[in-house]
């Protein structure tokens, strides 16, 4: 369950990745676009705004999110729906996508999919963290797996099993399984330097998205455990400055694809 107020309290630096990889996308005037994995819609909106003659659709999974989505702007449409099975009803122009495919498996036969969906010339533009193998997230499965009384394990093994598998490929695995189906490819990557003010901001940060499958995933009394154990590491992995804010660097990988 995505919690959109968790999720906007970071709304500006999230933004900024957004932002920065629709301007890479060199298109004069689509008519059909698709925002997979649109959340609340803030992007969806921009999208409409770049392109104002075409029809732009925001699809998500969460139904808290597409509420909000819908509050933001009750002209666009709003498809509630599993991106992984999903496959549009025309050719799309842009499919845009911030943030939201690390969540799915099974991105060598995903992404040429979604790539083919599209209309010739159309663009497959993606944005997504390479937070797997940051701190923040390490210490998360390292605090389930050792953080427990005595240094036992938290949680149930599934769980573990679900945070071991690195959410983003290589850039090179999707380089190889999309220029067979594109007639150009760029894939970048950008490290930003978020200084974030208030208590604890990194926890803050991860409960909106990184963390929900523990928050969800555990029981009360184990995730007590496991958040007074992560704070603690958190803390002393990520010390507040002396202007009282905390960096967090953070990475991500882009890309845009044409068919």
């Amino acid at each position: 369950m995505w919690n959109p107020p968790q999720y906007a309290k970071f709304a500006a630096p999230r933004l900024r990745p957004a932002l920065d990889l629709l301007a890479q996308i060199d298109l004069e005037s689509p008519a059909v676009i698709f925002d997979l994995g649109c959340g609340s819609g803030e992007i969806t909106a921009l999208i409409a705004e770049r392109f104002p003659t075409a029809k732009v659709t925001g699809v998500d999974s969460s139904p808290a999110m597409l509420e909000k989505a819908r509050e933001l702007d009750g002209r666009l449409d709003w498809l509630e729906t599993d991106v992984a099975r999903w496959t549009p009803p025309e050719p799309v122009d842009l499919l845009y996508s911030n943030a939201c495919l690390q969540w799915l498996p099974d991105h060598p036969t995903l992404f040429p999919h979604l790539l083919e969906t599209l209309s010739p010339g159309g663009i497959f533009a993606a944005q997504m963290p390479l937070s797997w193998g940051q701190p923040s997230h390490r210490l998360m499965r390292s605090v389930l797996e050792t953080g427990g009384p005595g240094g036992t394990p938290i949680g149930q093994p599934s769980l573990r099993e679900s945070l071991a598998r690195p959410w983003v490929l290589e850039a090179t695995d999707y380089r190889r399984v999309l220029t067979p189906v594109s007639t150009d490819l760029e894939i970048w990557k950008t490290e930003y330097f978020h200084f974030l003010q208030g208590d604890d901001p990194i926890l803050e940060w991860v409960r909106g998205t990184g963390l929900r499958p523990i928050l969800e995933g555990l029981s009360a009394v184990d995730l007590e455990i496991f958040l007074s154990r992560y704070q603690k590491e958190l803390r002393r992995t990520y010390a507040e400055l002396d202007d009282g804010t905390t960096l967090y660097p953070f990475s991500r990988l882009c890309l845009v694809a044409r068919r």
